[in-house]
């Protein structure tokens, strides 16, 4: 039997919920878990032919945030590529944060080149791998498809120890958001049984992948479809984020750039999940307005990162006297504004180099004040280039700032 989620006003259609039988499957927790004998799940709505009918003010919210993503793209996306890396890293990192996993940003570096990090660092340098895997895969094929969701969630959780069996892999057991680790007592949120995930993301990707709806609110309802599904064990949230970026590939508002939405949506992280929340209630034009103001607040500010990395770029080329193209100390200081954080196997694959010069080139840049050397990499040697990756902090905090200004005056 089956119940309404809430009343009016709605304006998509509302999940409903369904009692079912619960066991306990472990002999851990409290004795209140070992007591639940029923679960109330969620059984979201088949989304993949509802019409998605906007309100005037938010359609035209939604235009000038698709309008502000293709203009910045437009006029970036070609002429100032190393930006995107930088951009995809803060998006990576934020969306991580709001999973409360954080990491200093040396540390972060070092699980990106593989040398030895903490556990969050790795899971923060997962997350850009499957980021960038996903977009990727989504302009390439002009599809928003399972086999890429798949191939994601193995890179986010290949390397977490407690997760990695289940890596690129659907749940196949019932699982719940908050509440109990043992069982889904005092639940936020159970997902649907696990065998409707199937049949749900056949419909998710089915709408995912229409053409006639408009992009941002496309890819807020399949982040928040997504969400609501949870069709793994862990990493759910991350994935889903990158869902909205496929989402905007897919739909050419971006050939090139990825703006760092997730530093908009951590600056308000509970307005966030109440948004998401609304969406099972049947209330998809929140979470709609809010990615919109996100992805304009973040393209507005990358506009002033891209302008700050070449501002950086020109001022070391003026402080190490490095003026000549195609030289190796002219391409390694065109590398470190796309790879702020360097070792020497890095730059022996991209610049073709013996190891020996790539050392000379790093001692160079340090004495000219480029580089520095990471902290505790004695072992194995990091080097930062600290004002690019300054603005890679910057340009968060910015996104973050304007959101908290945004949501004041409203």
């Amino acid at each position: 039997m089956t119940e309404p989620a809430t009343a009016v006003p709605l304006d998509w259609a509302p999940h409903t919920y369904e009692v079912r039988p619960w066991r306990q499957r472990t002999v851990r927790g409290p004795r209140a878990d070992k007591q639940v004998r029923e679960v109330r799940v969620a059984l979201p709505p088949m989304i993949a032919d509802l019409d998605l009918e906007l309100e005037r003010p938010l359609a035209a919210m939604t235009t000038a945030s698709a309008g502000n993503l293709g203009h910045l793209d437009l006029v970036h996306g070609r002429t100032l590529m190393e930006l995107n890396p930088l951009q995809l890293r803060t998006e990576s990192i934020d969306s991580s944060k709001i999973e409360n996993v954080d990491a200093g940003l040396a540390d972060y570096g070092r699980a990106l080149l593989g040398v030895g990090a903490s556990s969050s660092a790795i899971s923060m340098a997962s997350a850009t791998a499957a980021l960038t895997r996903m977009i990727n895969d989504a302009g390439r094929t002009r599809k928003v498809r399972s086999e890429a969701v798949l191939e994601a969630h193995h890179d986010l959780m290949a390397r977490n120890p407690h997760e990695a069996h289940r890596a690129g892999r659907y749940r196949t057991t019932q699982n719940w958001v908050g509440g109990s680790d043992y069982s889904p007592r005092g639940a936020l949120h159970v997902p649907p049984p696990p065998e409707t995930v199937p049949d749900y993301l056949a419909d998710l990707f089915a709408f995912a992948n229409r053409d006639d709806l408009a992009p941002v609110a496309q890819a807020a309802i399949v982040h928040a479809q997504f969400e609501s599904i949870h069709p793994f064990i862990d990493g759910n949230g991350r994935i889903g984020r990158t869902l909205i970026h496929a989402v905007l590939r897919r739909r050419r508002v971006t050939k090139h750039l990825t703006v760092p939405v997730a530093s908009a949506l951590v600056a308000h992280r509970d307005r966030y999940f109440a948004a998401l929340d609304d969406y099972r209630a049947g209330r998809a034009h929140t979470i709609i307005a809010m990615l919109a103001s996100a992805a304009s607040i973040a393209a507005a500010e990358s506009w002033t990162t891209a302008t700050t990395i070449r501002e950086i770029r020109e001022g070391w080329q003026e402080r190490t006297g490095v003026t000549r193209p195609g030289t190796p100390p002219f391409r390694l200081l065109d590398l470190l504004t796309e790879e702020p954080i360097v070792n020497v196997d890095l730059v022996v694959e991209r610049l073709g180099l013996a190891p020996e010069d790539a050392k000379a080139l790093f001692q160079q840049l340090v004495s000219d004040g480029v580089l520095a050397r990471a902290p505790r990499s004695r072992r194995s040697p990091v080097w930062l280039a600290k004002e690019v990756l300054g603005e890679v902090e910057h340009l968060s905090e910015r996104i973050r700032a304007s959101s908290r200004r945004m949501r004041t005056q409203a």
